[in-house]
């Protein structure tokens, strides 16, 4: 896996985890406000960015998976237990590594998680075609297309569409990137194991909300908080990613609930 470090020796290890379609580029606005509290992980994915990519045959694309590679990369740094944030997918990959390994996890800070059922046909549309939606995602899914579901799905409609979106694109724009990417948008479409694994959770937890989020509702966030022993909640006027939208608060936000000072 390609990772990308700061603030080394700066304090507790910090592992960002990137969400669908996306890169360690979507925490780039938010890393040097927390290099100075933490030491700060942020990962690509296997199977995005410039980790590699292997064919879906000889790895299974899911959370599972995901987890258990964040995992390997907390043992390979060496310290034991890390902050984990996960955004949309990469919240899902947070949720089932605080389930699956918690000794491994100080604190859960979740963005807007992937762990309930959403509108996939809606969301993604021609890619979950039967028959002839593998073939368009993988050969004809193009920018303006990314750019789209982006701008529709992901952002509120005043936000500037940022620039590592179409950065994202050019790492998912050949025939590994689009593979492994249509594998981990048909592993998403099964929620039923990440749902399960919600009431396992037993580290302190922050989740946090865009309250326009087109994507995962809002009060997807209100159903967590209760089913997450003491959770606590922050919402941001936002879509799916407030931090990309807002990072300076975000950035504020999850120092303070790290340091004891929210919740």
């Amino acid at each position: 896996m390609r990772v990308v470090e700061a603030g080394e020796g700066q304090g507790p290890l910090l592992i960002l985890v990137h969400g669908f379609l996306s890169t360690h580029l979507e925490f780039e606005d938010v890393i040097d406000q927390f290099a100075p509290h933490f030491h700060v992980i942020v990962p690509d994915l296997p199977g995005s960015g410039d980790s590699e990519k292997p064919s879906p045959t000889r790895y299974v694309y899911g959370v599972e998976a995901f987890a258990e590679a964040i995992a390997d990369l907390i043992s390979a740094y060496g310290m034991g237990r890390a902050v984990v944030v996960g955004h949309g997918l990469g919240g899902g990959v947070a949720l089932t590594l605080a389930a699956l390994h918690p000794e491994l996890v100080t604190r859960l800070i979740l963005i807007a998680p992937l762990c309930y059922s959403f509108s996939a046909k809606t969301i993604f549309g021609l890619p979950l075609m039967p028959l002839f939606g593998g073939v368009l995602f993988k050969q004809f899914f193009g920018l303006r297309a990314f750019r789209k579901h982006f701008r529709q799905w992901v952002y509120s409609p005043e936000f500037t569409l940022p620039l590592e979106v179409d950065q994202n694109y050019g790492a998912f724009n050949s025939p590994s990137g689009r593979e492994s990417a249509y594998a981990v948008l048909r592993s998403m479409l099964d929620v039923r194991a990440t749902t399960a694994r919600i009431t396992r959770i037993r580290r302190p937890t922050l989740v946090t909300w865009g309250r326009d989020d087109r994507m995962f509702p809002a009060h997807h966030a209100l159903k967590l908080v209760r089913e997450i022993p003491d959770a606590r909640l922050e919402l941001f006027d936002t879509g799916h990613a407030p931090h990309t939208e807002r990072p300076a608060e975000f950035a504020l936000v999850v120092r303070e609930y790290c340091d004891g000072k929210r919740g």
